[in-house]
C-alpha cells in the first residue's frame, strides 16, 4: 500500500501537487500509469540527458489521469499506487543525479549503468531499502562515503568507471554480498576492506600491487578474481579463506605459487601469465579439490611428482613454459584437458602430442617403470574377444594396482582380465563405459583389496549380491545406468563413504543408504526422487555431501534444516518453489537455516 493513502483518504487531492506535464515523449503517460501499478519503470536506451521530474515524484505527485476523471472505481484509486521498487534508466546519456533521488526511498533496485556519470549525489543514503545497485560503465572517479550507508545493499556492480580509491566504511555494507570493482584504476584495498557477507569479489583490471590481509576476514567468499593487476605476492592470510572455490590471479607478477592449506573446497586456480618459476609439493598438497589448474605462460621448467596429489584435477593447462620433460606419473590423473604447446618438450614426440590429451596419458602410463614383467609381456591377448578390445595393461595392474576395462562396449568381461591380475594387489575396478548389464560375478574375488570401483555409463537395471561382499569398498560410481532401487544386502558395506547414483531412474532415495552409518557423500541428481525423509537423513551422522540436483523434488521440509553436519547441500534444478533461486545460491549454510526457520513450532 502506497504512503499516499492516508493523506489521500482525507482529501484526495490534499498534500499533493498536480504531476508535471512537462516528461514529454521521452517517458509516456502510459508507461509512469503502469509502474504505479507494478511499482517498476524501464526507461533504459531513451536517450535521456536528464531524468524528468516526474519520474522522480512519481509517487508524490496527482497522477495525470487523476486530474481528467476524479469519480474512480476500486481498481483506479491512484492514492493506492505501488511505491517505485525498481528504476532502470541504464543506456543513457545522464551526466549527473539529482538529490530528488530521495524521493524514492522504497526503490531496492536501481540500474543506471552505461550512461556519462561522473558522481553520485549525496542523496542516495537515503535509500535505504536498496539492495542492488548498478552503476557500471559508467565515468565515476570517486564515491560518496554516503554510500555506505546502504545497509541492505546485497549486490554493488562499479565495474568500468575511473574509480582510484574506495572510500573508507565499506565494511559497513554488512549485507553485501556481490561487489564488482573491475577495470578501474584502483592503486590499493583500504586496510579495513572485510565484508562478512561477500560471496563473490571482482578487483580485476585495476593497478594493484598488493592486497590487504583483512580480505582473509571474508569467511564467505568464494570467488575471487585479480586478474590483471601488478600483484607480486599474496597475503599469506589468503590460505585461511575456507569458503573459497575460485581464484584468479592471472595476468600479475607473481614469481611464486601461494600456498593454500586451509582452502579445502577450492576448485579453480588461475595463475596464468605471470612469472612463476617453480612449483613444489608444498604447494600442490593441500589442493584436495581442485578441478582446474590454469599455469600457462611462466616460466617453470618442471612438473613435480606430486601432481598426483591432485586426484579430481580435469583441466591442466602448461602451455608456453620452460618444461622439457613430464613425469610419467602425470599419467595416473583421470584429465579431460591437458594444454603443452609452446613447451620444449623432448621426451615425448611430437606426433603423441598432436593426437591430445588422451593420448598423452596414456603414453606416460605406458613408460612407468614397472618391477614385474617385462614391457614386452605388459600386453595379454584373449582368444576369446578381438586383440583390440581385450588388451589388459599388466603395468596398470602391477604399478597402480588398478583393474581397468572400460571403454571397451563389451556385454560381458573376459576371464582373461581376472586372470591377469595373478598373485597382485588390485584396489581400483573401472569396468566403466561398456554395455554391462550386470556385474561380473569373479568380482568377488577380489573382496579382500578393492576400494574403489567404477561400474558407470553401463546398462545396469540391478545390483547382485557379488557386489555386496566387498567389504572393503569405500566409493563405489554407478551412474549413468538403469538403476531404480538397491538391495538391502548393501548395508554389509561397512566401509562406505562415497556413493554416486546420478543419471539413473529412482524414484526415492535408496533405504539402504540409511543404513550405511560411513557414507559422507551420496550424489543422486538427475534422476526422479519426489521425496526425502529428513528423520532417517539426520541419523546419517557422517553424511556432508547431498547431491538432490535436477529430481522431481515438489517440496523441500523444513525438518532438513536440522540436518546440520551437511556442508554441501545442492537443490538446483527441482519444481519445488521455496527455498526460493535467491536462497539457494547463498549456500548450504543460508539454505539449513532457512529450513530451520520455517520449522512448525
Amino acid at each position: 500500500m502506497s504512503r499516499l493513502k492516508a493523506v489521500a483518504e482525507r482529501n484526495p487531492q490534499a498534500g499533493f501537487r498536480a504531476e508535471r506535464r512537462d516528461c514529454g515523449a521521452s517517458v509516456p503517460q502510459g508507461l509512469l500509469k503502469a509502474a504505479r501499478k507494478s511499482g517498476q519503470l524501464n526507461l533504459s536506451g531513451r536517450n535521456l540527458s536528464e531524468v524528468p521530474q516526474c519520474v522522480w515524484r512519481i509517487n508524490v505527485d496527482i497522477p495525470e489521469e487523476a486530474n481528467q476523471n476524479l469519480s474512480f472505481s476500486a481498481t483506479e484509486r491512484w492514492w493506492e499506487q505501488t511505491d517505485l521498487t525498481k528504476l532502470i534508466i541504464s543506456n543513457n546519456k545522464l551526466q549527473s543525479l539529482t538529490d530528488d533521488l530521495r524521493l524514492l526511498p522504497a526503490l531496492t533496485v536501481l540500474d543506471i549503468h552505461d550512461n556519462q556519470l561522473t558522481s553520485l549525489p549525496s542523496a542516495i543514503r537515503e535509500l535505504e531499502n536498496l539492495q542492488r545497485l548498478n552503476v557500471s560503465h559508467n565515468k565515476l572517479k570517486i564515491l560518496p562515503e554516503e554510500i555506505t550507508n546502504l545497509r541492505n545493499l546485497k549486490g554493488l556492480y562499479l565495474q568500468h568507471n575511473e574509480l582510484t580509491c574506495i572510500p573508507e566504511g565499506f565494511e559497513q555494507l554488512f549485507n553485501l554480498e556481490d561487489l564488482d570493482l573491475s577495470n578501474n584504476s584502483l592503486t590499493t584495498v583500504p586496510a579495513g576492506f572485510s565484508l562478512s557477507s561477500l560471496v563473490r569479489l571482482n578487483l580485476s583490471s585495476n593497478q594493484l600491487k598488493s592486497l590487504p590481509a583483512e580480505i582473509s576476514g571474508m569467511k564467505r567468499l568464494k570467488h575471487l578474481d585479480c586478474n590483471s593487476n601488478l600483484l607480486e605476492t599474496i597475503p599469506p592470510e589468503l590460505a585461511g579463506m575456507e569458503s573459497l572455490e575460485l581464484l584468479y590471479l592471472r595476468r600479475n607478477k607473481l614469481r611464486f605459487l601461494p600456498e593454500f592449506p586451509s582452502c579445502k573446497l577450492l576448485k579453480e586456480l588461475h595463475v596464468g601469465e605471470n612469472q612463476i618459476e617453480m612449483l613444489g609439493a608444498e604447494h600442490l598438497k593441500h589442493l584436495n579439490s581442485i578441478l582446474v589448474l590454469d599455469l600457462r605462460d611462466n616460466k617453470l621448467k618442471s612438473v613435480p611428482d606430486e601432481i598426483t596429489l591432485l586426484q579430481s584435477l580435469e583441466r591442466l593447462d602448461l602451455s608456453n613454459n620452460d618444461i622439457s620433460s613430464l613425469p610419467c606419473s602425470l599419467g595416473k590423473l583421470h584429465l579431460k584437458f591437458l594444454a603443452l604447446e609452446g613447451n620444449p618438450i623432448r621426451t615425448i614426440r611430437r606426433e603423441i602430442i598432436n593426437k591430445g590429451t588422451q593420448e598423452v596419458l596414456k603414453y606416460l602410463r605406458s613408460k612407468i617403470k614397472d618391477d614385474g614383467p617385462n614391457q614386452s609381456d605388459s600386453v595379454i591377448e584373449t582368444a576369446m574377444t578381438l586383440p583390440s578390445e581385450s588388451r589388459v595393461n599388466v603395468h596398470a595392474i602391477t604399478t597402480l594396482k588398478i583393474l581397468d576395462y572400460s571403454g571397451k562396449q563389451t556385454t560381458l568381461i573376459p576371464d582373461d582380465v581376472f586372470d591377469a591380475v595373478k598373485s597382485n594387489i588390485i584396489t581400483s575396478i573401472n569396468f566403466s563405459k561398456n554395455e554391462l548389464c550386470e556385474i561380473p560375478k569373479r568380482i568377488v574375488e577380489l573382496k579382500e583389496m578393492v576400494s574403489d570401483v567404477n561400474l558407470s555409463f553401463n546398462k545396469l537395471s540391478f545390483i547382485s549380491l557379488e557386489l555386496c561382499v566387498l567389504q572393503k569398498l569405500t566409493f563405489l560410481d554407478l551412474r549413468n545406468n538403469f538403476l531404480s532401487s538397491l538391495p538391502e544386502e548393501m548395508e554389509s558395506l561397512i566401509r562406505l563413504q562415497t556413493i554416486n547414483l546420478s543419471f539413473n531412474r529412482f524414484k526415492i532415495l535408496p533405504e539402504v543408504l540409511y543404513h550405511i552409518p560411513t557414507l559422507e557423500a551420496v550424489l543422486i541428481s538427475n534422476n526422479q526422487v519426489g521425496s526425502v525423509d529428513p528423520e532417517k537423513l539426520k541419523t546419517m551422522e557422517n553424511l556432508i555431501t547431498l547431491d538432490l540436483q535436477n529430481n522431481d523434488l515438489l517440496q523441500i521440509p523444513p525438518e532438513l534444516g536440522n540436518c546440520v553436519n551437511l556442508r554441501t547441500l545442492l537443490l538446483d534444478g527441482n519444481p519445488f518453489r521455496v527455498p526460493r533461486a535467491a536462497i539457494l545460491m547463498k549456500g548450504t549454510a543460508a539454505i539449513l537455516e532457512y529450513l530451520r526457520d520455517r520449522i512448525p513450532t
